[in-house]
């Protein structure tokens, strides 16, 4: 990717469904059947957000608001937003699509009102650790055999910063 090819962050449509399942498939293990990605949609279409290079999707991020114990606090309850999956095809990876996915669906969850923002992330995804560690993601605690082919996550987690 050229430094003059412009990333386009915008909303998922029902027909961009088929792309973010190729996607899905091409960069994650874990496979979502297609009633998931409708249902994140419905609940949450802000939240469910796309990267586009030329016309090209090339990445996307889909999140939902949740609500339970605080993450930094467990005598509060708290509105949280969860990014349930961000994935970006490897060609388009460390050219910042991930970054302003996460961006853009942090921003939806704000508007939705959450006052925390979490994720899991594979502990051995380094990269991604780092990526969101830039963006103040904390990690709160270990998930010991969390994915199917049993290795553990990083639950990350930041408050979200008030408007003043």
């Amino acid at each position: 990717m050229t430094e003059q090819t412009s990333i386009i962050i915008r909303y998922f449509e029902l027909r961009d469904l088929d792309k973010v399942i190729d996607i899905n498939r091409q960069c994650l293990p874990e496979n979502y059947p297609e009633s998931f990605f409708r249902t994140i949609f419905s609940e949450c279409p802000k939240g469910f957000a796309l990267a586009e290079v030329n016309g090209i999707i090339v990445g996307y991020t889909m999140g939902r608001i949740e609500s339970g114990l605080s993450l930094f606090s467990i005598f509060h309850r708290a509105k949280k937003g969860h990014t349930v999956s961000i994935a970006v095809l490897p060609e388009y990876r460390r050219s910042k699509v991930a970054t302003k996915l996460i961006n853009a669906s942090s921003e939806a969850m704000r508007e939705y009102g959450a006052d925390e923002l979490f994720l899991e992330v594979r502990m051995s995804n380094t990269a991604a650790v780092k990526l969101y560690e830039s963006l103040d993601y904390k990690i709160v605690k270990e998930l010991r055999h969390y994915y199917r082919d049993m290795e553990g996550a990083y639950l990350m987690a930041q408050k979200v910063k008030k408007s003043e």
